[in-house]
């Protein structure tokens, strides 16, 4: 089982210092609002590749009056990971370790892979196209790590073309340069997705009728529509490169770009009903959230020879389940081969774990593990 044995952070968020010692079960996180349970579960999203499960910045995950810059590390079954802000130079900077040594975020990824749910993923279904990319593409990068990175190249790109666009001006040559640089990006945003959204199809469907309601899922976008029918990435880059070329003069009009896979969206179908997920009841839409992210970790599981088993970080999940959903969370959870960590205000919701987990009570500033 993949799982973290030991957790230590200095100057992070409420946290001065922590050495949190486990003994490899899933983890249940309990204590007051504000104790820094979430905390805790960001501090270990930092351990993987983005931004972490608040986007925050780099400075912001500081404790207040710190003099340097924070720490999170942890081992990993034989292994020493950590990452911190570094503010020794001129400018601070994220640096990584591994094993004591200087690393990079990629060699990081090949060690472990995670991937959460927060109580700002529930309006998912209801909110905008781009809620819906930010919740998959976080899938995805748990699956390709290397994602994110060709996501900022993709915006640097286009962040370029748009300042062309706003004067009203586009000269071929130059446009055709940034726009060549835009849809090589895009052509790996949408392989990456397809690949993954087959990936994540095919696990829902392995999984058992139960508790969490299974989903039909889709991509909408030019982009991945092409990715779909090809695995070939030039043929992929040369479409939306077409689609730039040729969307010029309504994109000078509307003064940013309108085409490629920033403007795509993921559709979610209510299996046992038909219906679209954001017509579902607020229960169900939980329920089929749930789903979602157990058939990623799944999906990520059954990648074993290409990827680690994935951590989960389950953000209070268990607070608005009833006693019977709660206990299949938790045999679910159970029969997956990474480590779970939850969070909740009473240690009773976790009662149905018994000792599969254990539980660590959270005050401000501080943990202790008490079974």
């Amino acid at each position: 089982m993949t799982a973290l044995t030991r957790l230590r952070l200095t100057d992070y968020r409420n946290y001065a210092a922590l050495d949190l010692a486990l003994d490899g079960r899933h983890v249940c996180l309990y204590g007051a609002n504000g104790a820094g349970k979430t905390n805790l579960l960001e501090a270990i999203s930092q351990l993987g590749p983005g931004r972490g499960l608040r986007s925050a910045g780099l400075a912001d995950m500081t404790r207040h009056d710190a003099e340097a810059g924070w720490t999170v590390s942890g081992e990993l079954e034989d292994r020493r990971i950590g990452v911190g802000l570094d503010t020794s130079g001129n400018t601070a900077k994220r640096q990584v370790r591994i094993d004591g040594a200087p690393a990079n975020a990629s060699d990081l990824a090949e060690l472990i892979r995670i991937v959460w749910l927060t109580p700002t993923m529930d309006g998912v279904f209801r909110g905008g196209a781009s809620e819906r990319r930010r919740f998959f593409d976080r899938q995805v990068m748990a699956h390709v790590p290397s994602h994110g990175a060709t996501s900022s190249r993709y915006e640097k790109a286009m962040r370029e073309r748009n300042a062309l666009l706003e004067r009203g001006f586009i000269d071929p040559a130059w446009a055709d340069a940034i726009e060549g640089r835009m849809a090589e990006a895009g052509a790996e945003i949408a392989a990456n997705r397809v690949r993954v959204l087959r990936a994540l199809q095919d696990s829902v469907n392995a999984r058992p009728e139960g508790h969490f309601p299974k989903a039909d899922i889709a991509l909408e976008g030019d982009t991945e529509i092409t990715a779909a029918s090809t695995p070939d990435l030039a043929t992929i880059a040369e479409s939306l490169a077409d689609a730039l070329r040729e969307g010029r003069r309504r994109d000078i009009a509307a003064g940013r770009t309108l085409s490629g896979p920033h403007r795509s969206d993921l559709t979610v179908m209510h299996r046992p009903t038909g219906a679209p997920a954001r017509e579902a009841s607020t229960g169900q839409q939980k329920a089929l959230l749930i789903g979602l992210i157990l058939a990623s970790a799944q999906a990520l599981a059954a990648a074993a020879h290409d990827a680690p088993a994935p951590l989960l970080l389950l953000d209070e999940a268990a607070a608005h389940l009833d006693p019977d959903r709660r206990a299949a969370l938790y045999d679910e959870l159970s029969a997956l081969p990474g480590q779970a960590w939850l969070t909740g205000t009473e240690r009773f919701l976790f009662d149905a774990f018994e000792d599969r987990a254990q539980r660590v009570e959270v005050t401000e500033g501080a943990a202790e593990v008490m079974a």
